[in-house]
C-alpha cells in the first residue's frame, strides 16, 4: 500500500513556534503532526463508542421497563448507610 499525505495546513508562525518548542530531540514537525493527528483520531473514536454504548443502553433500559424509581434508589442506599452505622457502632463497642 502507498502512503498518502494530509493536505497542508497554514497556521500563524507564534503557533508554528509554539509546536516546535515543544518537540523532541530528533523529533521532526511531520512526526509531531502526524502522532497528533493518530491521537486525536482515536480519541474521537473511542468518544464515538462510548457514546453509542450509552444511547444503547438508553434503549435497553426503555425497552425493559425503565429501570428503578428515585425512591426505590434512595431506599437502597438509606438501607446500606444504616447498616454502616450499625455496623460502625457494633465495633466501637468492643
Amino acid at each position: 500500500m502507498r502512503s498518502a499525505t494530509f493536505p497542508p495546513i497554514r497556521v500563524e508562525p507564534e503557533v508554528r513556534a509554539e509546536v516546535e518548542a515543544v518537540l523532541r530531540e530528533g523529533e521532526s514537525l511531520t512526526q509531531f503532526i502526524e502522532e497528533a493527528v493518530v491521537s486525536a483520531a482515536a480519541w474521537r473514536r473511542v468518544q464515538a463508542e462510548f457514546v453509542n454504548r450509552g444511547e444503547a443502553a438508553i434503549e435497553r433500559w426503555k425497552r425493559e421497563g425503565g429501570g428503578r424509581t428515585v425512591d426505590d434508589v434512595m431506599t437502597g442506599l438509606q438501607g446500606r448507610l444504616d447498616d454502616a452505622k450499625r455496623r460502625a457502632t457494633l465495633r466501637a463497642g468492643k
